[in-house]
C-alpha cells in the first residue's frame, strides 16, 4: 500500500470502528483473507480464520441487538469499552509498517480520538431515535449504519482522496448534531425525572392532608 492509501485506511478503520468494529474486521479481515488487498503488517491478524469467526458470530448477535429500542442503546454503551480502543489500535496497527514510533503512537491517540467521535455521534443519535415509539426507526439506521461502514472503507482502500472529503463532511456533521443530540437527552432526562418525581407526590400530599385532618378546627385557632 501507498502512504495515502495507509493514511485514508488508518483513518477509515478508525471512524468505521466507532460505529460497528465487527463489521470493521470482516470486511477487511475479509478482503485480506481473499487476496483482494495487501493487509498492512500490523493488521495482518484481521485475516486470521479464528478472528473472522468469532467477528462474525458477534456482529450477528450485534445485527439483531441494534435493532431493538432500548436494547441498541445499551449496547452501545457496553462498546465504548471495545469500539474506542479497538479504532485506536487499528489505527495503529495500520501504519506500523511505515512510521516511526512517535507516529505510532500518534496514529494511536488520533485513532482513539476519531472513533470516540463516531461512536458519541452514533451512540446519540439512536438514543434520540429511541425517543420515538416506532421501531422502524432503528432498523433503518442500524442498515444505514453497516451500509455507511463497508462504503467509508470502501472509499479509504480505493479511492482515498475521495474518502478524505467525506471524513471532512462527517467532521463537520458531527460538530453539527452532537450539540444538538445532547440538548435533547438532556431534556429528555429531565422529562424522566420530573415524572419521577410527579409520582411519588400524591404519596407525600396524602400524608400532609391526613395529618392536617387530624387537627381540629378549634386547634387552628389564634388564641385571644
Amino acid at each position: 500500500m501507498e502512504a495515502l492509501q495507509i493514511l485514508s485506511l488508518a483513518l477509515g478503520a478508525a471512524w468505521a470502528s466507532g460505529v460497528n468494529i465487527y463489521a470493521v474486521v470482516l470486511f477487511l479481515g475479509g478482503l485480506g483473507a481473499l487476496g483482494v488487498i495487501d493487509l498492512p503488517g500490523g493488521l495482518d491478524v484481521l485475516s486470521n480464520p479464528a478472528v473472522l469467526i468469532t467477528a462474525g458470530i458477534i456482529y450477528v448477535v450485534e445485527f439483531f441487538a441494534d435493532k431493538i429500542p432500548g436494547v441498541d442503546s445499551l449496547w452501545d454503551a457496553i462498546h465504548t469499552f471495545i469500539r474506542i480502543p479497538a479504532g485506536a489500535l487499528l489505527a495503529a496497527g495500520a501504519v506500523m509498517d511505515i512510521g516511526e514510533p512517535y507516529q505510532v503512537a500518534a496514529a494511536l491517540l488520533l485513532g482513539g480520538a476519531v472513533a470516540a467521535g463516531s461512536h458519541a455521534t452514533k451512540a446519540g443519535a439512536r438514543a434520540a431515535i429511541n425517543t420515538s415509539p416506532e421501531p422502524f426507526t432503528n432498523w433503518a439506521a442500524s442498515i444505514a449504519e453497516d451500509v455507511l461502514v463497508v462504503g467509508g472503507l470502501s472509499l479509504a482502500l480505493f479511492s482515498p482522496l475521495v474518502f478524505f472529503g467525506f471524513f471532512l463532511l462527517f467532521i463537520v456533521f458531527a460538530i453539527w448534531l452532537l450539540p444538538k443530540l445532547w440538548r435533547i437527552l438532556r431534556g429528555l432526562i429531565a422529562r424522566l425525572g420530573g415524572r419521577a418525581s410527579s409520582e411519588r407526590m400524591p404519596a407525600s400530599a396524602k400524608t400532609r392532608g391526613f395529618k392536617l385532618s387530624l387537627i381540629r378546627p378549634d386547634d387552628r385557632r389564634d388564641p385571644e
